[in-house]
């Protein structure tokens, strides 16, 4: 049996250290707590999708992209995160331009990629 038509996403942030990682979530992304409890701090991402910041002894940030947020503004919502300490990542070969923003090869989305206190690896991306 699929899911339902209306079954809404929720999404989980795996941490090591609950405590860190949730001030950077909140205050600096600003995100608004839905709730805690003994295994996760929950997020609103906005439209009233959870987030679940879940803690796991000995996490290890994956690398590649675990969570991102699509901008009417990149280079705006960069600029007000780098106000708040984010900085953003640029990775080799990418062809990003000086403040990290990588262009889709058709010109139809621009991204840019900064990481949590876990390193997990959150994106911008701006389409069109």
């Amino acid at each position: 049996m699929p899911l339902p038509a209306n079954a809404a996403p929720l999404t989980f942030v795996i941490t090591g250290n609950r405590a860190k990682s949730r001030p950077f979530y909140e205050n600096v992304l600003g995100l608004r707590v839905l709730g805690e409890d003994d295994h996760a701090v929950t997020f609103d991402l906005g439209n009233r999708t959870p987030m679940r910041l879940t803690q796991v002894m000995g996490h290890k940030a994956a690398g590649h992209t675990v969570l991102g947020w699509h901008v009417a503004d990149l280079r705006a919502a960069m600029h007000g995160l780098r106000a708040q300490g984010v900085t953003f990542k640029n990775y080799d070969g990418m062809g990003q331009d000086a403040e990290g923003v990588w262009a889709s090869p058709d010109g139809g989305a621009k991204l840019a990629w900064f990481t949590d206190p876990d390193g997990n690896v959150l994106s911008l991306t701006q389409f069109g």
